[in-house]
């Protein structure tokens, strides 16, 4: 393998998801894109030992998160500090959730829709899809000429993201999804924040079904 090539490695932690009053059992999909050299890690979640793991001795460029759920960042600042406090990248409309789990601080920047970031020859596009949380984002790139989304909590295998909780909006993730996502190539892999991977095509003729069931 080309030590220079980048790809896109996934590994599974475990932990809680808590918000109004609740608890949850999640498994959060947590995501290293980047060659042998450097990478960049998206929402390194439950256990930052097992992502720094993964990482090995790279450089992490930037931690990414797709949005503020407690299961997506309570580890963040333990990850940060094991990798070389590398910055973290978050949207501006999720501080309500990131200051429930650290009240008086911020990201180390926020992302905009359409932002880029680069890693390696690969150059991701960010887009704000609303709907689960505000400032839910989802990452597009090609690799290996092959499209790809990461798409943290807003499109999943068999459905867009929950919103029964607070400060979600079925109408918007509705308007996130059709607006942002199904307009991308029906071969475009879709990568989840929790389940199994999807794509593009495999969901785009369902979202009648998923506005007529409301979830």
């Amino acid at each position: 393998m080309n030590s220079m090539a980048v790809r896109l490695e996934n590994i599974v932690t475990s932990g809680t998801f808590s918000l109004d009053g609740g608890t949850w059992d999640v498994d959060n999909n947590v995501y290293v894109l980047g060659d042998d050299t450097e990478v960049l890690v998206f929402d390194p979640s439950h256990d930052a030992q097992q992502v720094k793991d993964q990482v090995g001795d790279r450089k992490v460029k930037a931690i990414i998160l797709t949005h503020a759920h407690d299961d997506h960042i309570s580890e963040v600042k333990e990850f940060q500090e094991l990798v070389g406090n590398p910055p973290t990248y978050l949207h501006e409309d999720d501080m309500v959730l990131w200051e429930k789990v650290y009240p008086g601080t911020k990201p180390d920047h926020f992302i905009s829709d359409g932002d880029t970031f680069t890693i390696g020859d690969v150059e991701l596009k960010a887009l704000h899809t609303p709907g689960h949380s505000p400032g839910c984002v989802c990452f597009f790139f090609e690799l290996d000429g092959k499209p790809i989304l990461i798409s943290g909590d807003t499109l999943f295998n068999g459905g867009p993201g929950a919103t029964g909780r607070s400060y979600s909006d079925f109408d918007t993730i509705i308007e996130s999804i059709k607006n942002k996502l199904f307009v991308l190539p029906g071969e475009t892999v879709v990568y989840t924040g929790h389940g199994d991977s999807t794509s593009i095509g495999a969901e785009k003729p369902h979202l009648q079904e998923w506005i007529e069931r409301g979830h």
